[in-house]
């Protein structure tokens, strides 16, 4: 009897252990499994104009935004308030450990290159940006897009709608006469501005085309009071190529009852009723694939990338509430347009000296 019952003491000793040990490791485990899982960090740095511009610091946090979900990241942005904010910006992010860190806008080239430098196991992207393939870090890319294309697109929408189409809408006057609102007279805005103008011109040679620089991407005022000086002069189509301060330029075209192009992005929100319809290039597009890239291990720097109509990344967005007013011989000219620009039947003035625009 008493080895039995020594027998059986043992045994529900070794079981308590065993069950002890057993709930131990359970507990390890959910410990571990209950630990939070650290995504990979991907960044952004606004230029001047930040969120909010419905143009391309949106267009671009929003493919940023994208590629967080898609694959799983940890999404940041930094908003500058001033041009002594971009490198501290840029830096910071890569500081924090991000993959890769983007910078919105030409005028932060130079931050770009200096960030990139002083961080050279971060990747880093311009949105706008050229970079030099014989000085550049190697760790840097350049982000370019042919605006000319989506601009000489927009044009033909334009000069056929101002004139030969105009009675199809009250937005629209026999004055034939159209106009561009700018920000900074910097590469980019002057791609839009050369194919535009070349657009405009291939349908309609007689059409004026005025334009006004602002010299600001961030005052509203200013690109409304530049739109409403056109308008006065006859225009009935704004085509804004000026960020935030292209908001008051179509704004403007609203109040006003005349049409209004939007850029970069589709900007259809800001005024349904006045926008045709806007050149968009792939902001959103070009920064998902490339944050896609740096996490495949795919990226590579010290180099630029172009995208264009040939790549599906430049023309122009629906016609929204305009598509039943364009006539359909005008929607067929855009897209006779656009099959030209993408078989090189026809290409794009870069600049307005090989456009012949003297503005």
């Amino acid at each position: 009897m008493n080895k039995v019952f020594k027998t059986l003491t043992l045994l529900i000793v070794i079981a308590l252990v065993f069950g002890v040990v057993f709930s131990s490791c359970k507990k390890k485990e959910e410990a571990v499994s209950a630990a939070p899982v650290v995504k990979p960090i991907v960044g952004m740095a606004t230029d001047v104009g930040g969120l909010g511009d419905k143009s391309f610091n949106d267009g671009s946090y929003q493919g940023l935004k994208e590629a967080g979900v898609d694959l799983n990241l940890d999404a940041r942005v930094v908003e500058s308030k001033q041009q002594t904010d971009y490198v501290p910006n840029l830096s910071g992010l890569a500081e924090d450990g991000a993959k890769v860190v983007f910078a919105v806008g030409f005028l932060m080239a130079d931050a770009l290159l200096e960030a990139a430098a002083n961080n050279p196991d971060t990747a880093f992207a311009g949105i706008d940006i050229w970079v030099d393939p014989s000085t550049a870090p190697k760790n840097v890319q350049g982000l370019l897009f042919k605006e000319q294309e989506s601009g000489y697109v927009a044009g033909v929408l334009a000069g056929l709608m101002t004139k030969e189409y105009a009675s199809v809408s009250d937005r629209l006057n026999d004055d034939n006469v159209v106009g561009m609102v700018l920000g900074m007279d910097i590469p980019p805005v002057e791609r839009y501005q050369a194919g535009f103008y070349a657009g405009v011109k291939s349908v309609n040679p007689d059409c004026k085309v005025l334009s006004v620089v602002t010299g600001t991407f961030v005052d509203q005022a200013k690109g409304k009071e530049s739109a409403l000086a056109m308008i006065e002069q006859g225009a009935d189509v704004i085509f804004q190529i000026a960020g935030l301060t292209g908001i008051g330029a179509l704004n403007a075209a609203d109040e006003a009852g005349v049409a209004g192009i939007g850029v970069d992005v589709d900007q259809y929100g800001v005024a349904p009723e006045a926008i045709m319809t806007s050149a968009v290039k792939g902001i959103t597009q070009a920064t998902y694939l490339t944050t896609k890239d740096v996490i495949d291990g795919k990226f590579t720097g010290g180099n630029n990338r172009v995208f264009g109509i040939n790549e599906d990344t430049t023309g122009i967005s629906p016609y929204h509430n305009w598509n039943n007013v364009i006539p359909s011989a005008v929607k067929d000219a855009v897209d006779a347009a656009i099959a030209d620009l993408k078989s090189g039947k026809v290409e794009a003035p870069a600049s307005r000296a090989e456009a012949g625009y003297e503005g």
